[in-house]
């Protein structure tokens, strides 16, 4: 991955993880396999790991621990109400960018 894509992902792995979490709760190792899916194959585990403390930590997600077969509990994770709102705060700040852009690229000011 490209100095630049790790620079544009600091700024928006955090919406990628919730919009994941709107899906479906998920677990560490469950996310970082669901973002190599979506492509981002160079995003290490630890990165997801201490994103997922700050989610936690900024009340976005509710977190269950769940017994597992090959070691200590597991913690899922699933979006609640205020990380609800944060994700749709960040589709709207996404779709503004975007557009943005787009008319830079396409030469409109």
């Amino acid at each position: 991955m490209g100095k630049q894509m790790t620079e544009m992902l600091k700024g928006t792995l955090e919406g990628i993880v919730l919009a994941l979490l709107s899906v479906q709760p998920a677990y560490g190792y469950e996310i970082t396999a669901r973002l190599r899916e979506q492509g981002f194959s160079d995003i290490a585990e630890g990165t997801v790991y201490a994103l997922l403390i700050r989610i936690e930590q900024r009340g976005f997600v509710d977190v269950k621990k769940i017994p597992s077969e090959k070691g200590p509990p597991r913690k899922v994770y699933s979006l609640n109400a205020q990380g609800r709102e944060y994700l749709d705060e960040f589709w709207r700040t996404w779709s503004f960018l975007t557009e943005r852009l787009e008319q830079l690229r396409e030469g409109r000011t």
